[in-house]
């Protein structure tokens, strides 16, 4: 693999947008992949949430998925997020994997319903030493992991994040709270030094608030 010092996302649905202004405000510009060629010069890619039966069709559809593959085993990491991990899984509970890329077991929509969402806080040594907010919308769960993937975070009976040498897999979505640490995480993961202080945005939003106001009895 040369070298390559962008991150890119994949553009072809779900919460693209996020990611990006999480990665400009690190100091990253990344990259809005919606071909096969513009993975040639990445060296991470975030598959970001959504649905992963859509994401998996238009991957197919414009035939980025073989290129994905290849750009994957010449060394480019991937993270992905919600929908996102669920397309890296190499086994998904009473269904087909997708991409099949990390040796991880996920169950779809664990949680239930897109009003069951919730946040909630945690540490994650590894990944930052201030506590982190995590958002859940009808996220998945990890429930297994294979050689050579370490689990990053456990909650009760399952696993929320989890890594190996190449792949970044979270449950949740980093990319609606106000904390950068994961984005930091996963640029240093690609090769990528960020030499930014910032901790989170700097103007401090969350998805939550906005769950509030469209469902003011929760």
């Amino acid at each position: 693999m040369g070298i390559r010092k962008k991150i890119g996302i994949l553009d072809l649905q779900g919460g693209v947008h996020e990611h990006a202004y999480h990665l400009q405000t690190l100091g990253i510009e990344p990259v809005r992949v919606k071909v096969a060629e513009q993975l040639d010069e990445l060296a991470g890619l975030i598959l970001p949430g959504g649905e992963s039966t859509c994401l998996i069709r238009l991957l197919n559809i414009f035939d980025i998925t073989p290129k994905l593959k290849a750009a994957y085993a010449d060394g480019m990491k991937i993270w992905g997020t919600c929908a996102g991990a669920i397309l890296i899984a190499k086994h998904i509970e009473g269904d087909q994997p997708q991409l099949g890329l990390m040796d991880i077991t996920v169950a779809r929509n664990a949680f239930g319903y897109q009003i069951d969402s919730f946040n909630t806080r945690v540490t994650i040594p590894k990944v930052s030493t201030k506590e982190l907010e995590l958002t859940f919308i009808r996220a998945p769960k990890i429930t297994g992991v294979g050689k050579g993937v370490d689990a990053l975070l456990l909650i009760d009976d399952y696993i929320a994040a989890a890594e190996s040498e190449e792949c970044l897999a979270t449950v949740f979505h980093p990319e609606l709270t106000p904390s950068l640490a994961f984005h930091k995480y996963f640029a240093a993961k690609c090769g990528i030094n960020v030499t930014s202080e910032l901790t989170e945005l700097p103007e401090r939003t969350s998805w939550m608030q906005f769950a509030q106001i469209a469902n003011p009895s929760k």
